[in-house]
């Protein structure tokens, strides 16, 4: 199969010793691509076919999907792929993390190497001041160690939603994003800043107070890692616009915003906000969201997002637990920030509490 570019795409099957191999690279000239399940390790198993030993050959069995069709354009290094997890979390933490065990190997499997969870994976009680019963101090406990030891099993960049860390307040936590690295590093993370205080219906008196139970954070947080600059935020955060905007100081390229948006506003908000925040920052989204009715009848709205620089829907997860999985392309986005310069043109300057 050719591809519409200089590489050229191979695919095949190779019996040896009763079993079949499914073997796939591209090839331009002596650079070679190989494309399988990241599970294989480097330089084992190799079919005794002397054309293809290759200090970075892959090889796997016939049982793995389709290649995608993404493989069927022109081949770009600076491609990976990214997943948004959605859940529909309960208020048993062993049964949430099981869940989020499993979604995480699912997102593995379709070769993502970012991976990010919803806001409150851990558990959705039947009231707020559930979590701080779960509250862990940063750097230790359950929940931390779980999400550590995913990235690093993994080998993943893996964002852990929010989960409730221990604030100054005996009586309230943060409601804190964790970034950990391929080797099971937490090295970023961030305390949500704007809580969900609001009145969301009269008439089904449906209303919501964070501040009773959490504590605002007060700083923005873009941390520099391999696969791009990212920015990190929380769910309420994306109605404001200046948030945003502050993370561009850091080269912002990459906006997560793990949510437990309602079924109310969401319907509503949400794909209007992400697809504003993508487009006014030119920046890719990635948004983790609850979808489904939990244990306090709450109904969460779903629709886990993956939006590019332009507003384009890459992927998207419309109800229930699962994964959606899409590519972003780093030079793709600065050439869009070079021919569109929305970023450089701006004339007005807002300053609240700096």
């Amino acid at each position: 199969m050719r591809a519409n570019s200089s590489f050229t795409l191979f695919k095949f099957e190779y019996k040896r010793r009763g079993r079949v191999y499914d073997i796939r690279f591209l090839e331009s000239g002596e650079k070679k691509q190989y494309l399988a399940d990241s599970r294989w390790h480097i330089g084992k198993s190799i079919p005794a076919k002397p054309d293809f030993q290759h200090p970075a050959f892959y090889l796997s069995s016939t049982n793995m999907q389709p290649l995608p069709a993404c493989f069927q354009l022109p081949y770009n290094p600076n491609m990976i792929n990214i997943a948004a997890i959605q859940m529909v979390s309960s208020d048993t933490v062993t049964d949430n993390l099981e869940l989020a065990h499993r979604l995480i190997a699912e997102a593995v499997s379709k070769q993502a190497k970012f991976v990010t969870l919803p806001e409150n994976f851990p558990l959705m009680g039947k009231e707020d001041s559930d979590r701080l019963a779960i509250v862990e101090s940063f750097g230790t406990g359950p929940i931390q160690s779980f999400l550590s030891e995913q990235s690093k099993k993994h080998h993943i960049w893996l964002l852990g939603g929010t989960i409730p860390l221990q604030s100054d307040k005996p009586d309230k936590v943060f409601a804190t994003s964790l970034l950990y690295n391929p080797q099971g590093e937490c090295i970023a993370h961030y305390n949500k800043i704007h809580l969900f205080d609001v009145l969301v219906d009269e008439d089904k008196g449906e209303s919501y107070k964070e501040s009773d139970t959490f504590e605002p954070g007060s700083e923005i947080v873009v941390v520099q890692t391999d696969i791009g600059n990212i920015g990190l935020s929380v769910c309420y955060d994306l109605r404001f616009a200046e948030l945003y905007r502050k993370m561009h100081k850091d080269d912002v390229q990459i906006i997560t915003a793990p949510s437990a948006f309602t079924a109310t506003t969401g319907e509503a908000h949400w794909e209007t906000l992400l697809r504003t925040r993508a487009v006014e920052n030119l920046c890719y989204v990635i948004a983790s969201n609850q979808g489904g009715i939990h244990v306090n009848q709450r109904e969460t709205w779903g629709h886990s997002m993956i939006i590019d620089p332009w507003g384009t829907i890459l992927a998207e997860l419309k109800k229930g637990p699962g994964v959606a999985v899409a590519a972003i392309d780093l030079e793709k986005q600065s050439k869009l920030r070079k021919m569109f310069p929305t970023l450089t043109h701006r004339k007005l300057d807002y300053r609240l509490n700096d």
